[in-house]
């Protein structure tokens, strides 16, 4: 099983990532056929990740594809929505080490968990500080491969 997360800013400016986005899921799925994708389901970079995703699945239902929205801690949106989450989602996780964290901690220690069960980091970072860029740093200290999609324009 190959697992994959994604790691952006919260705005994107690019007009091809969808494309972008698109062309990286098919490079990665021609690498097994058992895969799991992990979102933090913040911001335009995640949702359109996710959407690709659901596109990818549509396109390869002979594959084991599965979209985790993974949550830094319990929110009530996902009561009042759960049917539109389930409807969106394979899963949603709030991993059990995130219990007891302090929430402007959960955020980071939530991205970290992602990566760490991550053989790749789909990323859009395009500039050197904020919570993507120090997941993407992250990554690359902890020997994963990280594919940047953002392109200086």
């Amino acid at each position: 099983m190959a697992v994959c997360t994604f790691a952006g800013h919260r705005e994107v400016f690019s007009s091809s990532i969808e494309a972008d986005i698109d062309c990286a899921l098919e490079e990665i799925i021609q690498t097994d056929d058992d895969f799991i994708f992990y979102s933090g389901g913040m911001g335009d970079f995640d949702k359109k990740c996710e959407s690709a995703v659901r596109r990818i699945k549509r396109m390869h239902p002979e594959r084991s594809i599965r979209l985790v929205l993974v949550l830094p801690y319990l929110t009530h949106e996902i009561n009042r929505d759960k049917k539109y989450f389930e409807s969106c989602y394979d899963d949603i996780v709030i991993p059990t080490e995130l219990m007891g964290v302090h929430y402007k901690a959960a955020i980071q220690k939530r991205n970290r968990w992602m990566v760490d069960r991550a053989d790749v980091v789909l990323a859009y970072i395009y500039r050197d500080f904020g919570g993507a860029f120090d997941t993407a740093r992250y990554a690359h200290r902890m020997g994963k491969p990280v594919l940047n999609l953002a392109r200086k324009e």
